[in-house]
């Protein structure tokens, strides 16, 4: 049997293939068992399997309106002020991304919510083994799986230029997230924060020259990715002015990346569209600082910086405003304050992870801390704790175990389940999000972007470079 054929008795109660075309009859058959083989498939399957599978996936949401999509136009009219009033999260899924998926969407349908972006780091495609065909294959279909529709906003999070590297060969470090945006797009990450902050050089007197890498690396990177997008589509594009976990990022440091991006910018490429937000710094960390007890250390987040920041940002130069990284683990009275303050956009990532290793059975946790002694002990500093090293080192057992993780028992799923719907409910009403599909609707507007079913006997995309050590 051909994979065609396999797929195509995968699908017959939901769905007939004709060609390069797939016809949903019954969208409701979607919405159990059958979606659930589709997306093993597309993750666990064989090399054709797979790509059989995510094409399915992708024309099953072209043809009932679950797209991939860009929020760009939404941030543009945040921008004008034409909406305001709540902050877009946006969420690293690690693990189990299709079951933590499934529960965004759960909640976003409970709440009627369209304004959330699913993402993932440079360094996390890398140690959670999800490349981005796999992501928004997943994220698709999670949505599918729950009967969601609308649009579906997938990011790439800290396409990241490492410093180190490109101190010893810019032009290899920047091609190499040039192929990573590359095949980004061509998966469907229709949002990317490019993140060239690494490169801001305080060494400099003035502002313009310590930022000047940041904003002529980042202008080189929007060209690239500008020349990807598809027909129809306009990528969201962030840019990023300070390291987060360092000092707070000002308000002059945002003015002189932006004139100096859009200086840039106008002379290199007139006429093209550039940044739709800026990541600043102003009180979080990635992963929170763990004390030796396994405990985080409080933060102190500057929420009148976020704030100021975010309103130059809007009426100076046009954008959705200010992005607060690192946020999933601050104390819950902190997440509504970033809609009263105008936020446009937080991101949550390892608040989640540690919910996923919470909920794990004894023994699976003990077997990949295990993992973590063998195989990631270079992480771990001369003066960690045993639990320090394992919070700062559980990220990389996720992608050695990720098929143990995607099929736990029923009752550690069912209790997981039940703590994201929460987690997710929480979140959504804190940051006001409640109610933005309507918003959405607005100022999205998606169309149809079809694909050639593949070939068997082809092959998929090729994947760019890992870079692990980059940030996230």
């Amino acid at each position: 049997m051909t994979h065609h054929d396999a797929l195509q008795a995968l699908l017959t109660p939901a769905a007939t293939i004709e060609g390069h075309t797939i016809h949903v009859r019954d969208a409701d058959a979607l919405r159990g068992p059958l979606m659930d083989t589709l997306v093993e498939r597309a993750v666990f399957g064989d090399a054709e399997s797979k790509d059989w599978a995510r094409w399915a996936i992708w024309e099953i949401g072209q043809a009932v309106g679950v797209r991939s999509a860009s929020i760009h136009d939404l941030y543009v009219a945040r921008g004008k002020g034409l909406c305001h009033g709540f902050t877009v999260p946006a969420i690293n899924v690690r693990g189990r991304t299709y079951h933590t998926a499934r529960a965004v969407f759960r909640t976003a349908l409970a709440t009627k919510a369209g304004a959330f972006i699913f993402e993932i780091a440079r360094s996390e495609i890398a140690y959670t083994d999800q490349r981005p065909a796999e992501y928004v294959a997943v994220i698709l279909a999670a949505a599918l799986r729950e009967g969601y529709r609308g649009p579906v906003f997938v990011q790439g999070d800290h396409f990241q230029v490492n410093a180190k590297k490109y101190a010893v060969n810019a032009g290899d470090e920047v091609q190499n997230v040039k192929l990573l945006a590359s095949e980004g797009v061509q998966a469907g990450f229709y949002n990317i924060d490019l993140d060239t902050s690494t490169l801001v050089d305080l060494a400099h007197d003035t502002l313009d020259a310590q930022q000047r890498l940041n904003f002529e690396v980042g202008v080189e990177l929007t060209q690239h990715v500008r020349a990807l997008e598809p027909a129809g589509v306009t990528i969201s594009l962030g840019g990023e002015i300070g390291e987060v976990g360092t000092s707070n990022s000002t308000v002059a440091e945002l003015r002189a990346f932006m004139d100096g991006y859009n200086r840039t910018l106008a002379h290199e490429a007139p006429g093209v569209t550039g940044l739709s937000k800026i990541s600043v710094q102003s009180g979080t960390s990635h992963g929170g600082i763990v004390l030796p007890d396994g405990s985080i250390a409080a933060v102190s987040l500057d929420i009148d910086t976020l704030e100021a920041l975010g309103k130059v940002a809007r009426a100076e130069y046009g954008m959705s405003g200010a992005v607060q990284h690192g946020a999933s683990t601050l104390p819950d009275s902190a997440f509504d304050a970033f809609p009263r303050a105008e936020t446009a956009e937080i991101h949550l990532a390892t608040g989640f992870q540690t919910m996923l290793y919470e909920h794990l059975p004894a023994s699976l946790r003990d077997e990949m801390y295990a993992w973590l002694r063998a195989n990631a002990a270079d992480e771990r500093k001369p003066k960690d704790s045993d639990e320090q090293f394992y919070y700062k080192a559980r990220k990389k057992a996720i992608g050695p175990f990720k098929r143990q993780l995607w099929s736990l028992d029923a009752s550690t799923a069912a209790a997981l389940d039940t703590a994201y719907d929460a987690k997710f409910r929480f979140l959504f009403d804190q940051l006001g999000i409640g109610g933005t599909a309507a918003i959405v609707e607005q100022y999205v507007k998606v169309a149809p972007m079809h694909r050639t079913a593949p070939a068997d006997g082809g092959h998929g995309l090729v994947a760019a470079p890992d870079d692990p050590d980059a940030g996230e």
